[in-house]
């Protein structure tokens, strides 16, 4: 009797783990939300900003626009990212591109203030909701609401 219960209780678990597998497989990750974290310069031609929306896309493909909730939160030299967007229209395309598919860009207020930058005049597409008193602070209060932490 012992071994019929662990039995069926063996195989449930296998079971399990079998269907969680084939679910990735198939491309399904269930519900997710995270913050993209960016601090850090452009490099040349922007390559790294690039590179970090490529992977924000690549990531809403994989796991679909319906299950993902996605912030980027830019402080430091993160934000050359909205500024080199401002006069190049590649960079506008992507932003604006990942903007209809629900991706909030935060912006932290130090860095506005530290660094003198105005918003409407020196970065691209940043409206008073999408400032954050602090960008270290923000990341914070996400990752305590469960939001994945990403530094691509």
């Amino acid at each position: 009797m012992l071994r019929s219960i662990l039995a069926v209780a063996l195989a449930t678990v296998v079971m399990a783990i079998g269907l969680s597998g084939a679910q990735a497989e198939d491309g399904h990750y269930g519900k997710q939300k995270v913050v993209y974290h960016i601090n850090y310069p452009g490099g040349e031609g922007g390559k790294k900003y690039y590179g970090a929306l490529r992977n924000i896309q690549n990531h809403i493909n994989a796991v679909g626009k319906d299950n993902i909730d996605v912030k980027v939160v830019m402080h430091g030299n993160g934000l050359g990212l909205l500024q080199q967007a401002k006069d190049d229209l590649k960079l506008q395309g992507n932003v604006t591109n990942l903007k209809t598919q629900n991706v909030a860009f935060n912006v932290c207020a130090n860095t506005l203030k530290g660094r003198k930058i105005d918003k409407d005049e020196d970065l691209f597409e940043v409206y008073d909701d999408d400032i954050v008193p602090s960008g270290v602070a923000e990341l914070s209060r996400l990752q305590g609401m469960g939001y994945t932490y990403i530094k691509p």
